[in-house]
């Protein structure tokens, strides 16, 4: 039996989230304030609301994926928001990356009204969403956390409930930190390899398998190689998580001083203008970066 899904929030990510929904059998209501991006799903099944409280009305599950915490407060507690439309019950799966601490209070707002709140933010970005094969970090009661599990299972390979609310956000922001020095690390080396003469795309192939292999060398270092910057992720996105790490260390007292230079260097380059190019971009720092450095 197909279920019923609310999304709010079609961007890339949601976008791409929406798409292996309808693919997979979901029924798939939609809201976003771009008409354009809701569109693009309602061609592939969806229907549209116009509201997140609309959205929400008769949907067994609602799915935010959107930039920032306030946006979530808005969608899920504002006028004509989540909290609006949804019946006692009704499972709210947060699959945006934000703080622990808004996510721990939006939770305790959720149970005010008779809602459940599951913090389920990914990795993997759209094209593993399109695959079904995210990897999500979930906080929230076990049983909540159960339901969202049932509910995201098309989309994702890995879900792992790392505790209550807020806990995976918590893992979100660590995995953000390595994510964001690895990119660093795969840049360098990859500059380092071209101006040595060796052939950068074949890096990969030889450490296969290795201590140094990893998910991001294989994918990364042909790409920034060759400068293939389309986009899968944003670098000022990557300033957003590295910020809420900077808050994190400072409320647990964490020295995190490689994590503060890879924020500074991503922030160089969003002030260059290079903010919303693709994570592969990171490479324009080892040779100057620059509005016009992207071909």
């Amino acid at each position: 039996m197909s279920q019923s899904i609310a999304l709010i929030g079609a961007g890339a990510m949601g976008g791409a989230i929406g798409t292996r929904l309808l693919e997979t059998g979901s029924r798939l209501t939609v809201f976003d304030l771009d008409p354009a991006k809701v569109a693009a799903l309602v061609d592939k099944g969806a229907t549209a609301a116009s509201s997140a409280a609309e959205a929400a009305r008769g949907a067994s599950a609602v799915i935010t994926s959107l930039n920032a915490a306030r946006i979530v407060e808005l969608a899920a507690f504002g006028r004509e928001g989540i909290g609006d439309g949804a019946a006692p019950g009704t499972l709210i799966i947060d699959m945006s990356s934000i703080d622990p601490e808004s996510t721990r209070d939006f939770a305790r707002k959720a149970a005010e009204k008779g809602l459940a709140w599951v913090d389920s933010p990914l990795s993997g970005g759209a094209p593993k969403a399109l695959t079904g094969e995210l990897t999500l970090m979930m906080g929230g009661a076990a049983a909540d956390v159960a339901r969202a599990q049932e509910v995201l299972k098309g989309i994702a390979a890995n879900m792992t409930r790392m505790g209550g609310p807020g806990a995976g956000q918590t893992t979100k922001i660590i995995n953000q930190v390595l994510c964001g020095l690895g990119f660093l690390a795969v840049a360098e080396a990859t500059q380092l390899a071209l101006d040595a003469g060796v052939d950068a795309a074949m890096i990969p192939v030889a450490l296969k398998g290795g201590r140094a292999d990893s998910a991001l060398l294989q994918e990364y270092m042909p790409r920034m190689a060759s400068k293939d910057y389309r986009r899968t992720g944003r670098i000022d996105n990557m300033v957003k998580d590295l910020g809420m790490a900077a808050d994190l260390s400072r409320q647990t007292g964490t020295a995190m001083p490689m994590t503060a230079l890879c924020a500074e260097i991503h922030r160089m380059l969003t002030a260059a203008g290079l903010g919303g190019e693709d994570q592969a971009a990171v490479m324009e720092f080892f040779k100057g970066a620059g509005k016009d450095a992207i071909p």
